[in-house]
């Protein structure tokens, strides 16, 4: 009763930000990404008769705590679907820095999901698994498809029409996605802390809710038509709407730096300068850049440039979840 799958993370283009049920994980406007090739994460699911608990290692490193207990959480809506009351020992090896904005919880319980399901028998296909990994982590439904990715919000109070389904796949279109890092240090304000806090307390949230729908009908039009002037601007506009969100939050917050401004401004500024490059930012202090294959050189080389950049990690569309 073993199994390891292997699942990329995603950056959002039209941004999760906010839940209309927190235990089920709905969230309160349906949204697209681009799975990413360049993070991964790979994770061993072993079921065991002898084994009276748990145990989670990450990286090699054993994990006790909040984060062994959401592991163990999910496993248990696993364990539930399965009808068998069988403990594991999960190792997980995390290619994407965690809990600074890189969408780590997407890659690691995509994986889960996926390893968890086929190590104790339960055979579901995409749309059972995404609806099962969304319960682990929002984004984490948008990781079991490769390419571009819509998370369908859905009505139903239970859940039950609130999954990932696929808009393009990953060979649909060669474009170009660098994650610019400018911390690997774990963010001060959690992106379900920050939702709920959003959610619950900004005035501008009302507008973002209004104002979604549309652009995701517009992108993935752009999408469908390579309009790759149309879709970087839809992404970077609603980012910056997103974020906006958290600015009226009470108490207010952000999650950018001095670096993350510097990044921006040097995209606007290549744009200016007609390269067609755009940013988007999740939950975190990181920016990823969005261009074309052909203006790789010219965009990594002004990007290295900005004082405080640490690390530059390029993308294409990646895969969904596969089996090793």
């Amino acid at each position: 009763m073993k199994a390891t799958a292997r699942a990329h993370t995603n950056i959002a283009l039209i941004k999760y930000w906010g839940k209309r049920n927190e235990s089920l994980i709905l969230p309160t406007n349906s949204n697209l990404s681009v799975t990413l090739d360049g993070f991964s994460t790979e994770t061993t699911v072993h079921f065991q008769e002898d084994l009276k608990k748990d145990i989670f290692l990450l990286n090699e490193q054993n994990v006790e705590g909040n984060a062994l207990e959401k592991v163990a959480v999910f496993l248990d809506k696993v364990r539930a679907l399965s009808g068998k009351e069988l403990y594991a020992q999960i190792q997980s090896v995390n290619h994407v820095p965690t809990a600074a904005g890189f969408a780590s919880s997407a890659s690691g319980l995509a994986a889960l999901a996926a390893a968890s399901a086929k190590a104790i028998g339960i055979s579901l296909d995409d749309t059972e698994l995404s609806k099962l990994a969304r319960q682990g982590s929002g984004s984490a439904c948008r990781s079991i498809y490769g390419g571009f990715v819509e998370w369908q919000m859905g009505e139903r109070e239970d859940g039950a029409d609130s999954f990932a389904v696929q808009v393009a796949g990953k060979s649909h279109w060669d474009i170009r996605i660098a994650a610019v890092v400018l911390s690997k240090t774990t963010k001060k304000v959690s992106s379900r802390e920050g939702m709920r806090r959003t959610v619950e307390t900004s005035p501008f949230y009302a507008g973002w809710l209004e104002q979604t729908p549309k652009d995701l009908q517009e992108i993935k039009q752009a999408i469908a038509e390579k309009d790759f002037e149309k879709m970087g601007s839809i992404a970077e506009a609603n980012c910056l709407r997103m974020h906006a969100t958290t600015l009226g939050a009470n108490p207010p917050f952000t999650y950018w730096q001095d670096t993350t401004m510097r990044v921006m401004q040097t995209v606007q500024n290549l744009r200016e300068k007609g390269i067609p490059v755009f940013f988007t930012i999740d939950a975190g202090p990181n920016v990823k850049v969005l261009y074309l294959s052909e203006d790789e050189d010219k965009v990594k080389k002004r990007l290295q440039s900005i004082e405080g950049v640490e690390d530059i990690i390029v993308s294409k569309p990646g895969s969904g979840i596969s089996y090793l």
